[in-house]
This record gives structure tokens, sequence and C-alpha cells, in this order.
């Protein structure tokens, strides 16, 4: 990895920690502020290398923009899913028609088809059980199609989109 790339993904990864640390705090008091920017720049030294060893993309503004977009769409679903399972379990016939399907995913890297797993997970009615490759086996508490590509339209591509240009090889 060269060092310009080392460089950019430090400075990333020191101005989130930063933006974190305000967000946490919410205040601007001179002494808080220059702590959260010192732990913040001794956390970004030391995660830095740790970040790039796991063999995660390089921190990017266009990855960042993309990542926090990601998390509100992910909490957008869990809300969602979440008023869909209690509707079913309150409901008198407790509609479900629980099964397993198959999903495909186009990820490439492992780190990101295990995100694109644990959303899945944390999204209620659906339940990750194993990776297969290019294939995810999903739980589901309502099957709605048994079809590969219509269950993986349903289920996996609303953040695999968003998964794709976070963990895009080649992104500039």
């Amino acid at each position: 990895m060269s060092i310009k790339n080392r460089a950019k993904s430090f400075l990333y990864l020191f101005l989130f920690l930063v933006l974190i640390w305000l967000c946490l705090t919410s205040t601007f008091n001179r002494q808080e502020l220059f702590s959260g920017i010192f732990i913040s720049l001794v956390l970004a030294l030391f995660f830095n290398e740790s970040y790039l060893r796991l063999g995660l993309p390089p921190l990017t503004l266009k990855r960042f923009a993309f990542f926090i977009v990601y998390v509100i769409v992910l909490l957008k679903e869990i809300i969602k899913a979440n008023f869909d399972v209690a509707y079913r379990i309150i409901h008198p016939k407790m509609p479900i028609k629980p099964g397993i399907v198959l999903i495909k995913t186009e990820l490439k890297s492992d780190i990101a088809k295990m995100i694109l797993a644990n959303s899945i997970t944390l999204t209620p009615g659906t339940f990750t059980l194993d990776i297969l490759r290019d294939k995810i086996l999903v739980h589901w508490i309502n099957v709605k199609t048994e079809d590969i590509d219509e269950a993986t339209k349903i289920i996996g591509e609303r953040f695999e989109r968003y998964l794709r240009v976070i963990f895009a090889r080649n992104l500039h």
C-alpha cells in the first residue's frame, strides 16, 4: 500500500474519530476538544495499520459518504422490519411462511460478505445461516419467493448496493 493511501486513510480515520468525539460529547469546551483531538490522533495512529491489515479498503470521502448512507438505510430497514414482525405477531392468524432461501452476492471480500450477512441478520424476520462463496443462506420469516434472483433483490440488494461502493477495489 502506498504512503499516499496510508496517509489518506489515517487522515480520514482521524477525522471520523474526532467527529464521533464531538457527537458523543456535544461540547466545544477547549479542554474537551483538545482531549478529543489528542485521543483521536492516538487512536488513528494505533488503529490505521490494523485497519489496513484487515484488508479493508482505504478510507475515502466517497466511501465514508456511502457508509453514512448505508447506516441510515440499515436503520430504516431495521425499523420497517420490526413493524412487519410485530404485525405478524399480533395478527390473529399470524401470517408467516418461514423458510430458507439462497441469495447471491457480488461482493468479493470476506469482510464485505460478513457485513452483508450481519446486516441481514440485524433486520428482524431474516437470519443468516451461512455464507457459501457467492451465496448466502438465509432463514426468512415470510418467504415471498424461492427464486434466487428475486430473493436477492428483496433481502440483499438494499444493503449490497452500498457495500459494493464501500468495498470497491478501485475507488478514487
